[in-house]
């Protein structure tokens, strides 16, 4: 067994199939399925099964994917060390972003990360926090941004910036009137009909956590992990959301939907980069981390994700952090 099977081996269990894999790796189908043959006959045991949905792994392939992961990244930093520290950023990073954040850090990202580093390949997946937060902990990506610090002892979060979040509803009152103009206290909103992201979604997960601090029950009738949808059905009148400020702005420049600040004090969530803690970083992933940090303070300070910029990302600590 070797590093190139080992390379092999992963790719298989991330494309989720024999034939994904061969066209990722450039080579032919049947050589890819011999190399597997050979590493399971080389440790005795059997590291992948075909199912309905695709290839997987064993509970032996799945520990043999954790170490592959770790030996893989290790041989990466270790070619750097030999070429120099000075030579170009290059190799793949495997990023995760909940959608909100994908919509609002993806394009720019995207441009000046090919703009400056032309050898470095951006993958970029999409998911709920919860699981990126997952892709994290089993080595899937190698860098994420999530909603929530972490409090695993082999990842490191960095705080990037606050956000408020708001009572959403309709223009035109719902046969009731609307709350009165400034922050609703929360317990107020245990009388209004809310439409909210399901539970185990992360913005569901802090507003039933406030809720329960504040012995709130609150009434849900629909619940939707979908955004846009979400401001849809509180603009057809279905009921009032909480979303973040920042999520609704355009709708509320205008004139379609209505928003007041929710709790005192007002609701906020923490946005985190996200990287591990507990294996080497190549220097495509470390670049790609700083400047999707750069990223997002600018966004912040541009104005054009109204949000409070945290610690080390605040101007006065910021300087050089400019795009």
């Amino acid at each position: 067994m070797d590093l190139r099977q080992l390379r092999y081996f992963v790719a298989i269990v991330e494309a989720g199939s024999f034939s994904k894999a061969a066209q990722r790796l450039h080579i032919a189908q049947p050589a890819l399925s011999q190399h597997v043959r050979n590493m399971e006959s080389d440790l005795g045991v059997e590291l992948l099964f075909r199912s309905p949905h695709g290839v997987l792994p064993t509970q032996a392939g799945e520990t043999l994917l954790r170490h592959a992961r770790g030996m893989l990244a290790q041989m990466e930093v270790a070619r750097e060390a030999v070429i120099g520290q000075q030579a170009e950023p290059e190799g793949e990073v495997r990023f995760g972003l909940p959608g909100t954040i994908s919509q609002m850090i993806c394009v720019p990202l995207i441009t000046e990360a090919r703009r400056r580093y032309p050898k470095v390949k951006l993958r970029v997946a999409e998911a709920m926090s919860g699981f990126v937060l997952d892709w994290l902990r089993e080595g899937k990506i190698d860098l994420g941004v999530l909603y929530r610090t972490v409090t695993d002892r082999g990842l490191e979060a960095r705080h990037v910036l606050s956000e408020d979040l708001c009572l959403l509803g309709p223009v035109a009152p719902m046969g009731h009137p609307h709350p009165p103009e400034g922050p609703v206290p929360f317990p107020a909103l245990a009388g209004l009909t809310l439409i909210l992201p399901s539970p185990g979604h992360g913005l569901r997960d802090l507003i039933d956590e406030r809720a329960a601090a504040e012995a709130v029950r609150l009434d849900t009738v629909i619940d939707l992990d979908t955004y846009g949808q979400i401001k849809l059905l509180v603009e057809g009148g279905l009921g009032y959301a909480i979303l973040p400020a920042a999520a609704v702005q355009r709708e509320v420049l205008d004139g379609r939907l209505k928003t007041w600040p929710v709790g005192v004090p007002v609701l906020t969530r923490d946005l985190h980069v996200v990287r591990p803690s507990d294996r080497p970083l190549s220097k495509a992933v470390r670049v790609i981390e700083d400047l999707a940090y750069a990223t997002l303070v600018q966004l912040v300070q541009d104005g054009v994700w109204h949000a409070s910029l945290a610690g080390e990302a605040r101007p006065e600590h910021a300087a050089g952090r400019r795009l």
